[in-house]
């Protein structure tokens, strides 16, 4: 096995994306329970805001209505929270069955939601360390003004990064963002010593199959997400075990 390239963190955080999705239904408890499980060191989700100001983990902020001949789809802005499916959880669901010790990733849909979530996260004993995530720099850069206590993360993808990816990760470290987030197929191993340099932790996505993972975890990864959180647990031990 090659050589493992430096990461910034002593140990990179295996993401369970949307809990562990490919087992079982995502955005779930019983997905994040699980992931835990499996190994997964992480947990990642989306959230959205319901009419009466609840935050909720769902991917596309849609729920399903009965209408007056069929189910029609209705966004969760629109609905109390108490109308929602049982299976959609709060986020404060979320931090209560995860240990202090167990990062959260959030893919923040709303951007309402950031004060909600500072709040929830204010009057928890949790102490973990919580990564916004959101593809536009400038929010981010609001939000680490407003509510400096979290993590920020600029997902986006390669493709998407107008000024080039030396000066977006020089305008990361300036504004104090810190983790560059992209696909796994945007990543190569120049990419991550370059958002290193500037102190960037890189984050890779997607990454369904234990070579891609053993892949992104030897070129310096910092932290991976996918929906199998046994095969997370089993790249990370070929490459760290190996060591």
């Amino acid at each position: 096995m090659q050589q493992r390239l430096p990461s910034l963190y002593p140990q990179p955080i295996l993401f369970a994306h949307r809990g562990a999705s490919a087992h079982t239904q995502e955005n779930t408890i019983d997905a994040f329970r699980l992931a835990l499980k499996l190994g997964a060191s992480g947990l990642e989700t989306d959230c959205w805001v319901t009419k009466d100001l609840q935050v909720v983990l769902d991917h596309d902020g849609f729920v399903k209505r009965r209408g007056p001949f069929q189910f029609r789809k209705t966004k969760i802005r629109r609905v109390d929270a108490i109308k929602l499916p049982a299976s959609i959880p709060k986020f404060i669901d979320l931090l209560e069955i995860s240990s202090p010790s167990t990062p959260v990733s959030v893919d923040v849909c709303d951007s309402s939601a950031m004060d909600l979530i500072n709040e929830l996260v204010s009057k928890t004993i949790s102490k973990q360390d919580i990564y916004i995530c959101h593809p536009d720099i400038e929010l981010l850069r609001s939000w680490k003004i407003e509510f400096p206590s979290f993590k920020y993360v600029n997902s986006i993808r390669l493709n998407k990064i107008y000024e080039g990816p030396e000066r977006r990760c020089a305008n990361l470290a300036k504004y104090g963002i810190d983790v560059l987030n992209m696909h796994h197929t945007d990543w190569n191993g120049g990419l991550v010593a370059l958002a290193h340099r500037f102190n960037i932790a890189a984050f890779s996505w997607d990454l369904q199959h234990t070579d891609q993972l053993v892949t992104a975890l030897l070129m310096g990864a910092d932290a991976v997400y996918s929906d199998w959180p046994d095969r997370m647990c089993d790249a990370s031990r070929r490459v760290f075990d190996s060591d």
